[in-house]
């Protein structure tokens, strides 16, 4: 088990709880869109451990487009993470960086996913948490498997088939105990040419008696991935959430990033506390994101676009993030 976590650490797309008993949840986000947007569903597998060791599987699924949400608790023991690579099994329903297979009660089918974009992971700075990795104890860790990638495949929607050839695909994850108790959260690879991607999330970070305002991001230009993080020296310049948008701004030592998004109606989900799924967060897959980066140096507008189908959670003590 030690080797499995040690091995884990370097590669946060696999499962990283080898040694853990309690208190501890970890799950995969797999966004699917298909090609004329008409749907799109977060399918959600992972595992809880509460406080006592009480334990359970899941696979959550959001309908994005008729704004439901099913949870499907399975036993432990049907929870089944490979040692080396990024493959999950969860009863009769597999989970990797390449493909889903699912077969859910309102669900079944295959897809598969190509030319995926994984974040940058060298060894001394894991995947997008990068050296916040080696920190032990912090609340909740972060991992993208995919910015952006094509599918391939059908689903099975309570009788109906649907088509995903051609569709577009995102993939992240988180584990831990909770999630932060103040966050916004967003994602969209849609806008007006396939093949750019952005990630944004700003939360209340607490460790060791302390607490900060954390954010990561990455906007995806199809050649090159502009960071935005806490740890490369990045800062928040503008964070402003209310009950009808999010702003939010962030600059680097070349690049400035501006995010707009109007809220819409968002759908219940659940969410971890102490490591058992009694939370309760909202999230919208039907948001229009307007993002723009320019160069810092010179102020020319390197990418202007509008984002569709964008994933928005805004939760917890939102005046805890607030920067105007």
């Amino acid at each position: 088990m030690i080797k499995n976590k040690i091995r884990a650490i370097f590669h946060p797309e696999q499962f990283q709880g080898w040694t853990r008993k309690r208190s501890y949840f970890e799950g995969w986000y797999f966004k699917v869109v298909n090609e004329t947007e008409t749907k799109a569903f977060a399918i959600i597998p992972g595992i809880a451990m509460d406080d006592q060791g009480k334990s359970h599987a899941f696979i959550q699924v959001l309908n994005g487009k008729k704004q439901t949400a099913q949870y499907h608790k399975f036993n432990r023991e049907l929870f089944v993470p490979s040692h080396d690579t990024f493959n999950i099994a969860i009863h009769d329903n597999h989970f990797s960086r390449n493909a889903i297979q699912l077969n859910l009660p309102e669900l079944r089918g295959n897809l598969q996913f190509s030319d995926t974009v994984p974040w940058p992971n060298p060894w001394y700075s894991p995947g997008i948490m990068g050296p916040y990795t080696f920190l032990p104890f912090m609340e909740c860790y972060h991992g993208i498997v995919s910015m952006d990638h094509s599918i391939k495949g059908q689903l099975e929607v309570d009788g109906e088939i649907l088509n995903f050839d051609n569709g577009r695909g995102y993939i992240e994850k988180d584990w831990g105990q909770s999630f932060p108790s103040a966050y916004v959260w967003l994602q969209t690879n849609h806008f007006s040419q396939p093949g750019f991607s952005v990630k944004v999330s700003v939360a209340k970070i607490p460790y060791m008696g302390y607490s900060f305002v954390g954010f990561i991001a990455g906007i995806w230009l199809g050649d090159r991935l502009i960071q935005f993080t806490t740890y490369n020296q990045s800062q928040l310049r503008k964070s402003v959430i209310d009950t009808e948008k999010v702003e939010l701004v962030m600059e680097n030592k070349n690049h400035r990033l501006e995010i707009f998004v109007r809220r819409e109606a968002a759908t219940a989900l659940a969410s971890p506390i102490l490591g058992l799924m009694d939370g309760r967060i909202e999230e919208s897959m039907n948001a229009l994101a307007e993002v723009k980066l320019t160069d810092s140096k010179t102020g020319k507008t390197i990418f202007n676009d509008i984002g569709r189908n964008a994933g928005l959670e805004v939760a917890g003590k939102i005046e805890e993030i607030i920067i105007i």
